[in-house]
C-alpha cells in the first residue's frame, strides 16, 4: 500500500527524494575529499622523520646569530634527548651541466646528514668520511635537480657539474622526498662535503643549520627546551636577550597539515548534514500534505478494522521508503561524482578516495531522516477520528 501510494504521486515522490539524493551524494563526496586530503598529507610527509628537529640561525635582539656547525657536537654531548646531531651550511646559487643551468639550494654537510634527514639514495652513493677528510669535490643531487639538469639522460652518476666555477663529480642521486625541510626543498638541492663547502664553495659565508634526531616523538618538545638552554649558554645570551636561533620540526608541520585537512572535512560534513536536515523537513511537509489529502482513506481504513498501529506503520513506511531509495540513488550519484572528478584536472590538487564510512553514514543518516521526520505526520494520521475522517471531502 505504501509503494502504491508513492507510485501514484511520482513527481511529488521524486521531488521529496531529491533533497535526500543531494544530501547523501554530498556526504559521500565530502568523505572522499576528506580522505583524499588526509592521504595527500600522508603521502607528502611520509619521507619526514617526525622526531627530527632543525635549528636555524635567527637574529633576534642580538644583532647576529652565533650559531655555528660546532654547536651540533656540543648539543650531542650535553643533551640527553638527542640521539644524533649534525651541522651543515646552506646557501643557494646556480649549478650547470653542459648547456643546462639551474638555480637551487646548496648544502655542505657530513656523512650523517642523509640518515638524520631521512634522505634515501636512488642511484650511486653518498659521500663518506674519507671524502670529507680529503675535501673531495663530489656532489649528491636531489631528484628534481637531477631531472632538470639531465632530462632523460641516463648518464648521471660519474658526470661533472659546475658550481661557482668549481667542477664537482656527481656520485649519487637521491630519491624524491616531496617536501621542503625548513627553508630548503631537498629535491632541488645539491649536497657536498662540508669541508669542500668551506674550501671551495661558501668560504666563511653560508647559513648554518643544525639537524638533530630526538630519541622519541614524545620527547620533541622536551628536546627543544633542552637544546634552547644549551645554545643560550653556549652563545652567552643574557636573560633579556632573545634566542639567536629558530626551530623547525617535522612533527608539528605534519600535525598542522593533518589538522587543516580534518577541519576542512568537518566543515564540509556540516554542510552536507544541513542539506540532509533540510531534505528531511521537505519530506515531513510532503507527508503532512499526504495525510491531509488522504483523510477519508484513513477513515475508511479505521472503519473496516484498521488499527492505529497499522495506519502509523503505513505512513511511516512511506517516509522511510522515500529516504532509503533517495539514499541508494545518492550513494550511486556520490560515487559517480568521485569517478568523474578523479578524471579531471582537479585530481592534481586532491585525488578523491572512496570511503566505506561515507556510504554507511550517508545511507544511515538518510534512513534516520525518514524515520525522524516521517514519524510525526504518521502519528497524526493514526490519531485521526474515523467519524471525522469519513466526513472529510
Amino acid at each position: 500500500m505504501s509503494l502504491e501510494s508513492l507510485l501514484a504521486n511520482k513527481t511529488r515522490s521524486f521531488l521529496s527524494m531529491l533533497g535526500i539524493i543531494i544530501g547523501v551524494a554530498t556526504v559521500i563526496a565530502v568523505f572522499a575529499i576528506g580522505q583524499g586530503a588526509q592521504k595527500a598529507v600522508d603521502d607528502q610527509f611520509q619521507g619526514l622523520s617526525a622526531n627530527s628537529i632543525m635549528v636555524f640561525a635567527g637574529r633576534g635582539k642580538t644583532g647576529s646569530s652565533k650559531l655555528n656547525v660546532a654547536d651540533a657536537q656540543v648539543i650531542l654531548k650535553e643533551a640527553k634527548y638527542i640521539l644524533t646531531a649534525t651541522g651543515a651550511k646552506n646557501g643557494s646559487g646556480s649549478v650547470s651541466y653542459g648547456t643546462e643551468s639551474e638555480s637551487g639550494a646548496f648544502i655542505g654537510c657530513d656523512e650523517n646528514y642523509f640518515h638524520i634527514s631521512n634522505l634515501e639514495i636512488d642511484l650511486g652513493k653518498t659521500f663518506t668520511k674519507e671524502d670529507i677528510d680529503d675535501r673531495a669535490k663530489v656532489a649528491v643531487l636531489g631528484s628534481k635537480m637531477a631531472e632538470a639538469l639531465y632530462g632523460e639522460n641516463a648518464e648521471r652518476v660519474g658526470t661533472f657539474i659546475t658550481i661557482s666555477g668549481k667542477k664537482l663529480e656527481v656520485i649519487g642521486i637521491l630519491k624524491e622526498k616531496g617536501v621542503s625541510m625548513g627553508k630548503f626543498n631537498m629535491d632541488e638541492a645539491v649536497f657536498f662535503p662540508n669541508t669542500t663547502a668551506e674550501s671551495s664553495i661558501f668560504g666563511k659565508a653560508g647559513m648554518v643549520m643544525l639537524n638533530l634526531l630526538v630519541d622519541s616523538v614524545d620527547n620533541v618538545e622536551l628536546a627543544k627546551e633542552e637544546v634552547t638552554n644549551i645554545l643560550r649558554d653556549e652563545h652567552r645570551l643574557r636573560a633579556s636577550q632573545d634566542n639567536d636561533f629558530d626551530f623547525w620540526d617535522a612533527g608539528s608541520m605534519v600535525g598542522e597539515a593533518q589538522d587543516a585537512a580534518r577541519l576542512m572535512s568537518l566543515l564540509l560534513i556540516s554542510i552536507a548534514t544541513i542539506t540532509l536536515l533540510v531534505s528531511g523537513i521537505g519530506i515531513m511537509n510532503v507527508m503532512f500534505v499526504t495525510v491531509a489529502e488522504r483523510t477519508k482513506e484513513i477513515g475508511i481504513a479505521k472503519a473496516i478494522g484498521g488499527k492505529r498501529g497499522n495506519i502509523l506503520s503505513q505512513f511511516l513506511l512511506e517516509s522511510v521508503i522515500l529516504s532509503m531509495i533517495g539514499g541508494v540513488i545518492g550513494v550511486l550519484a556520490g560515487n559517480g561524482i568521485i569517478y568523474i572528478v578523479n578524471r579531471t584536472s582537479f585530481s592534481e590538487l586532491v585525488k578523491l578516495s572512496p570511503s566505506i564510512m561515507g556510504i554507511v553514514v550517508g545511507v544511515g543518516f538518510s534512513v534516520l531522516v525518514g524515520i525522524f521526520f516521517g514519524f510525526y505526520p504518521a502519528l497524526k494520521a493514526s490519531r485521526l477520528d474515523p467519524v471525522d475522517a469519513l466526513r472529510s471531502e
